[in-house]
This record gives structure tokens, C-alpha cells and sequence, in this order.
């Protein structure tokens, strides 16, 4: 079965985004540079999963048009169809790679030293510098979806409410579902393989 996936095309940046994969999303200077990116990460990204991860050739279902975001370097418009309903058993799926991601990002930060390699200008963030941003990042998205968080809300909690709100829809949620679900696991992973990458 092909792999449906859509573009999000920026000026500066364009992403390659899996519909049905949760996480596995990139970017590019352009559409094929985006999805090359893309397929160049399915033997990585199969390791997050907890089912088998065996996506046929990638099919390309559509074109959305990017923002200032997205430019910047992180995936920021919502696919069309992210407004219908989709099943429970779709989101249940969905949650379910979501949750996968958080684990893969949880082992990732256990094995990784405290002090990562920087970069060519010496920049970049160490391993518990990563891991505050992406749970403050969590906790801002959570506001996105309809459910606000408290700071200072265990981590665990803060990741089960996450989820508890994206099984339904909340009245005063700024982000579909089935968008929020891709867009917290491509950062939780996007900063997984930048730990992993800057550990070795």
C-alpha cells in the first residue's frame, strides 16, 4: 500500500509529511529534496514504532501552502482533511505512535551523555536543555488542543492529558487532532535524532 503523503511548501523550506505515520516527516529545499529527505529517515524512523513499520513507495496526495514557520524550519499548515472526523480507531492508532514517539525520545535522552557535541559555530543545546524545551514545548501545544496545563505538571501527567485531549475534540482547540498528533511527534523525534546525531 502506498504511503500518502503531503507537502508543505514554504519559501525557504519544504516538508514531506506521512500521514499515517505520525513523526515521519522532514524537510527539504524543495519537493524532491523534501521527499528524498523523507525516505533517507524510513529505516531510522522504523525503529519508533511498535507495530512493523513496512510503507510501500511514497504517494504524494497534495500541496499545502507553508507559513512563516515554516520558513523558520518547523511544519505549521494543516492538511485539509485534517478537519473531518476520523474514526476512533484512526485515532487510537494515531495516539498510539504518538505515545511510541515519546518512548523512543525517552530511551534516546537515557543513553545520551549530558553534554552533546555542538555544532560547526559551536552552538546547540545539551541533552537536559533539549529535554526542558520539549516538554515546555508540549505543555504550549497542549493549549492548541483545547487543554491548557498548568507549569510545573509532571511530565507523565502533562503527557497523559496530551493525550486524553487529542481522543476527542475540545470545544475551544485551535489545532485538529489529526494535525496536533503529527506535529508533537515530528518535534518530539525531530529532537530525538538531534540528540542521537550529537551523542556520536
Amino acid at each position: 500500500m502506498p504511503a500518502r503523503v503531503y507537502l508543505e511548501e514554504g519559501r525557504t523550506w519544504t516538508f514531506a509529511v506521512a500521514l499515517d505515520w505520525p513523526g515521519w516527516c522532514r524537510r527539504g529545499r524543495g519537493r524532491e529534496a523534501a521527499l528524498s529527505a523523507l525516505l533517507e529517515y524510513r529505516d531510522r524512523y522504523r525503529a519508533v514504532p511498535s507495530i512493523a513499520f513496512r510503507p510501500g513507495p511514497l504517494e504524494v496526495v497534495g500541496v499545502v501552502t507553508g507559513t512563516s514557520t515554516t520558513d523558520f524550519g518547523a511544519p505549521d499548515a494543516i492538511w485539509p482533511e485534517d478537519h473531518r472526523l476520523p474514526s476512533r480507531a484512526e485515532r487510537r492508532r494515531h495516539i498510539e505512535r504518538l505515545q511510541d514517539c515519546w518512548r523512543y525520545f525517552d530511551d534516546v535522552v537515557a543513553r545520551a551523555p549530558a553534554r552533546l557535541r555542538t555544532g560547526p559555530r559551536g552552538g546547540g543545546r545539551h541533552r537536559d536543555a533539549i529535554v526542558d524545551h520539549v516538554r515546555e514545548a508540549e505543555r504550549a501545544y497542549a493549549s492548541r488542543i483545547g487543554r491548557p496545563i498548568p507549569p510545573r505538571t509532571p511530565w507523565a501527567d502533562q503527557r497523559a492529558a496530551v493525550a486524553a485531549a487529542l481522543t476527542r475534540d475540545e470545544p475551544d482547540a485551535r489545532w485538529p487532532a489529526a494535525y496536533a498528533l503529527r506535529r508533537i511527534a515530528w518535534h518530539v523525534l525531530d529532537h530525538a535524532f538531534e540528540i542521537e546525531d550529537r551523542a556520536s
